[in-house]
């Protein structure tokens, strides 16, 4: 390999940027920033104990330290 032989990898880096680049635009949807503030509206919204599988888990929890508890009682 010469001393002229030299791969030039600022090149390679800019190309490879900008194919992510174009691939990530054919990627997003249309109304992206529509989709983004939905999204984050969503997220925003406040939690609860009583919302989704939560409350569910709490009750499966205080179910097995119920039975462990009384099994130890016993």
């Amino acid at each position: 390999m010469d001393s002229n032989d030299h791969i030039d990898i600022r090149s390679r880096i800019r190309a490879y940027g900008a194919r992510q680049l174009v691939i990530a635009r054919l990627r997003a949807p249309a109304d992206w920033q529509g989709e983004l503030r939905t999204a984050l509206a969503a997220h925003r919204q406040p939690v609860t104990i009583f919302s989704g599988s939560d409350l569910r888990l709490f009750l499966q929890s205080f179910a097995v330290f119920f039975t462990a508890t009384v099994m130890f009682l016993i």
